[in-house]
């Protein structure tokens, strides 16, 4: 999607992505966009009508960029006269253009910046469509404002100069007089406005220099409330911080919900915005490191949990979000996405990080706070999520949206749940690790109950039916023919019987039998499972199979993560060790920064993992996927309340975290 050599740089819901020159021509997702709309689509700087050719041009943080060249030489040994550019996201947009002299003689030179906007949807954009809708230009001295208005829905993007020039609708032009060694600059705000109210933005001229205190999420403090890393594998640390510089930049403060802290958004540049299974896969791989994420995400999806039936956005009474956003489409409800509640196993996920922060945390007023939201998600795992009282949580799609999901769990591509001979399964269908999360939540839920929110009988009549939940699916998703849990039940209860990575989160969730966990551990670091970079999604023997395939045969980062980690809860180290090592190597690979999913190539077919074209990066469940590698070798968990780390051998050697904040204390592990 994008090229090694452009520029993208976010800060939450707003990201600017250009040409190495600075430029923009939308194409696909370049731009600035904001809340889900690109609000320039044409954004061009030109000395003496010549476009600038780039010296250097890089990200310095994930939230700022710098450009510096010069316009061409003309035959001259030397440019006279250089270019710098330097540009900050922070709602809105800031670029200061400076130009220098670098000779002993005066030179003039005229500057011109042109611009403009399609006001495309982020959902149109990625179609490679812009918005329909009546445009037009407001004039002022220094400023100029481009308008954009549809059914009556309103954008704005005001662009304010601190130089007076010559202001037009699609461009604006400065004469520069430059004295011998002369600097000059020209300082540009660029300021969405939404529902009439303008962003700003929070870092203006000369940014660089004193950026900490004007961001209300300093990454110098995120850094530095981090664990350390200490390893001998210095890889390691670059692969450790990357994950952290990613994450920060991920974070989204949505403005429709009351919330402390910023929860991680899906990823870059399609989906920055508010998930459901993405942030709370996110918030639990990196709940040892930043646990204020998981708070954060809790809280945020709390406050947008549905309360009503709504078939349009798939919604039920107690349901956890499964995307929101808030562009043209949703404001005008011509998506569902208001927010859309297309996920089977974010109400169950809610649930389980809901425990798993209060282990790391011991923030139980938080969970006290949190006991009518986790009643009524319970409420819907005990009722609408169980299509035909059966015990098992089923999913189809309700929504007669095109932009509706078919398959409600994490392989939510509409080829994705197939049977061995490459048959596609009919809905209703109840995938396998649902079933394992409603097992996992179950156990839980049992123990807030009785620990915190002081209900002895209920949290015995949740220890029972988990137990229940895992003797019979034990026995109806158990391929005795393969000797393997299956995918899922289809809609007449037939085991869709392909060898998916699935079965890794039934080993994360303890849904698996003790006597079958070992099947399944071979199963799973098998040739045609294990390609020696991570789990693939799909057996390379099985009729669906395709390596460059979104959900069958690639591998996902936090896929593998989930299943190293189960792996190493039912005892199998060597294994766990084996895959968090091959998932590490894969960041190396990757420059320590791994992508959404990559493609399913053997190791020894080549010596780098293979790019899947379209993969996003970063994007934050595979950003946390080393931090939970990372736990996974450390072999950390919460005991009795106490910090437990039991590491396992590794070719890495040495690892531990120092300050790692559990429950209100600071230990080193290990």
């Amino acid at each position: 999607m994008a090229a090694e050599t452009d520029i993208i740089i976010l800060d939450g819901c707003t990201f600017f992505y250009s040409d190495k020159n600075g430029d923009v021509d939308a194409k696909e997702a370049e731009g600035l966009f904001y809340q889900d709309v690109r609000h320039l689509s044409r954004w061009h700087v030109r000395v003496d009508g010549k476009p600038v050719e780039p010296l250097t041009s890089r990200r310095v943080d994930y939230y700022s960029a710098r450009i510096v060249g010069t316009p061409p030489k003309n035959g001259a040994d030397a440019a006279s006269v250089s270019v710098r550019r330097d540009r900050f996201v922070s709602e809105g947009t800031h670029e200061d253009v400076v130009l220098e002299n670098l000779s002993d003689d005066p030179h003039e030179v005229t500057l011109e910046l042109t611009y403009g906007s399609d006001f495309a949807d982020v959902m149109e954009a990625q179609e490679n469509g812009n918005g329909e809708g009546r445009s037009w230009e407001e004039l002022a001295k220094r400023s100029v404002t481009l308008w954009h208005e549809r059914d009556r829905y309103r954008r704005g993007t005001l662009l304010m100069f601190n130089r007076q020039g010559r202001v037009q609708k699609k461009k604006a032009t400065f004469r520069v007089r430059l004295k011998p060694r002369q600097t000059w600059k020209l300082c540009v705000d660029i300021v969405p406005i939404v529902d009439g109210k303008r962003r700003p933005a929070l870092l203006r001229c000369d940014s660089f220099h004193d950026h900490a205190p004007k961001m209300p999420q300093s990454l110098d403090d995120w850094l530095k409330t981090a664990p350390y890393l200490d390893a001998d594998d210095s890889t390691l640390g670059r692969t450790y911080r990357q994950s952290l510089l990613d994450l920060a930049a991920l974070r989204v403060r949505p403005d429709n919900v009351t919330i402390k802290w910023a929860m991680p958004g899906g990823g870059l540049p399609w989906f920055m915005t508010v998930f459901g299974r993405d942030s709370l896969i996110t918030a639990y791989e990196s709940m040892h490191i930043h646990a204020e994420l998981a708070q954060a995400t809790l809280e945020a999806l709390a406050e947008m949990q549905a309360t009503e039936w709504d078939s349009w956005r798939d919604a039920e009474p107690g349901k956890i979000l499964h995307e929101l956003r808030r562009g043209t489409l949703a404001a005008l409800n011509r998506i569902p996405h208001t927010p859309y509640y297309g996920s089977h196993d974010s109400t169950i996920l809610w649930l389980i990080v809901l425990d798993e922060f209060e282990r790391w945390t011991a923030d139980t007023s938080f969970v006290r706070r949190m006991e009518k939201q986790a009643r009524a998600a319970l409420g819907w795992l005990e009722g609408p999520a169980d299509l035909d009282g059966d015990g098992y949580v089923e999913y189809r799609k309700r929504s007669d949206s095109d932009k509706a999901l078919d398959n409600h769990c994490w392989k939510d591509s509409s080829g994705s749940i197939l049977f061995a001979d490459g048959r596609k399964a009919e809905p209703p269908i109840a995938v396998c690790e649902h079933q394992g999360y409603a097992y996992d939540a179950r156990v839980r839920v049992a123990r807030l109950m009785r620990e915190v929110w002081d209900d002895e009988k209920e949290a015995e009549r949740l220890e029972h039916d988990a137990a229940e939940l895992k003797k019979r699916f034990n026995k109806d998703f158990w391929s005795t023919s393969r000797r393997h849990y299956v995918l899922a039940l289809d809609k007449d209860k037939q085991q869709v019987d392909s060898l998916t990575s699935n079965i890794g989160h039934l080993l994360w969730s303890g849904i698996v039998d003790d006597e079958r966990a070992a099947a399944m551990v071979r199963r799973l670091m098998g040739e045609d499972m294990f390609g020696g970079w991570g789990i693939r999604t799909m057996s390379s023997k099985d009729g669906g199979y395709n390596p460059l395939e979104y959900h069958n045969g690639t591998v996902w980062p936090h896929d593998t993560a989930i299943a190293a980690e189960g792996m190493r809860r039912y005892g199998f180290t060597d294994e766990a060790a084996k895959l968090s090592e091959a998932l590490l190597d894969a960041a190396r690979a990757f420059t320590n920064q791994l992508p959404e999913v990559f493609a399913g190539f053997a190791r020894d077919e080549s010596d780098v993992p293979i790019e899947y074209p379209e993969a996003l990066k970063p994007q934050a469940w595979a950003a946390a996927a080393p931090l939970l590698a990372l736990r996974t070798l450390i072999g950390l968990d919460i005991v009795d309340g106490r910090l437990r780390a039991r590491p396992l051998e590794s070719k890495f050697g040495k690892l531990r975290l120092r300050n790692i904040t559990v429950r209100g204390s600071h230990p080193d592990a290990p």
